[in-house]
């Protein structure tokens, strides 16, 4: 599979403030092999979207979005608004124009 995948990410709860402020924003993933030519499996999932979002859109502070290969706890990820977790967490695979969506939890006091 060698074509590119555009999505749209949006970022909210302060979790923007670790994407240089940005709340939205299209991206357009390259072909799979290109970026983990590795990858067995051909598609991109949300675990291979949390590398290329480290590697390409993070700017401070990965400890605060990231833990191990998942996000940290305390950060919502919803697809299409919908919990994550009912279409398999890190196992998604991602579709065309899906809606993916970080939200913090976290909050100092």
């Amino acid at each position: 599979m060698s074509e590119t995948l555009k999505l749209n990410i949006c970022f909210g709860g302060g979790a923007e403030l670790l994407f240089d402020k940005i709340k939205k924003r299209e991206v357009e993933l390259p072909a799979l092999k290109k970026y983990f030519p590795d990858c067995q499996s051909g598609k991109w999932t949300i675990k291979e979207l949390l590398v290329w979002l480290k590697d390409n859109l993070l700017r401070e502070r990965p400890e605060l979005f990231l833990q191990g290969d998942s996000v940290r706890p305390g950060i919502l990820v919803l697809i299409n608004d919908t919990d994550w977790e009912l279409y398999g967490e890190l196992t998604y695979e991602l579709q065309g124009n899906d809606t993916i969506m970080f939200i913090s939890t976290l909050h100092g006091g």
